[in-house]
């Protein structure tokens, strides 16, 4: 992956995802291509984390942690300086988890987001997130951009 100068940051991600606050949950971009992106964050870390249940953010919650992801991808492709209408994901599969939790970890979070096919609307990625070198969440996702609401 080729990197961009200089990399889009926290405030550059909630300019251009429809998530803001709290529920920005990406720090930075470390790198980024045609194909895919990495980001780092933190707010698992986070008492006041938005997906927080009961004190606790639960390993299913990094599915959003790479929407989120994919959603930069998409804005750095089409040079985006806005967040997009709408977008969904249309499905989840083959998601597989090697811990309960995301708050129980010390480390910052690695978020990889592959494009594997798609066209203007339907996009395919494969995912996973990663802390100290060590998958903890993968799988893949259909992604709708610009859905009527």
């Amino acid at each position: 992956m080729q990197k961009s100068s200089p990399l889009p940051d926290h405030a550059w991600i909630a300019a251009r995802i429809p998530h803001q606050g709290s529920m920005c949950l990406l720090d930075a971009v470390l790198r980024w291509d045609e194909s895919g992106i990495v980001c780092r964050a933190n707010s698992h870390q986070n008492t006041n984390n938005p997906l927080r249940a009961d004190g606790q953010l639960g390993m299913a919650n990094g599915i959003e942690y790479a929407a989120q992801a994919m959603a930069v991808h998409g804005a750095l492709l089409t040079g985006s300086e806005t967040a997009p209408a709408a977008g969904f994901l249309a499905s989840v599969r083959d998601v597989k988890w090697q811990a309960p939790r995301l708050d129980t970890l010390p480390a910052e979070l690695q978020v990889h987001a592959q494009r594997l096919s798609g066209d203007g609307n339907t996009i395919l990625y494969s995912f996973h997130l990663e802390a100290e070198g060590a998958t903890l969440l993968s799988g893949r996702a259909s992604v709708m951009l610009d859905a009527d609401v």
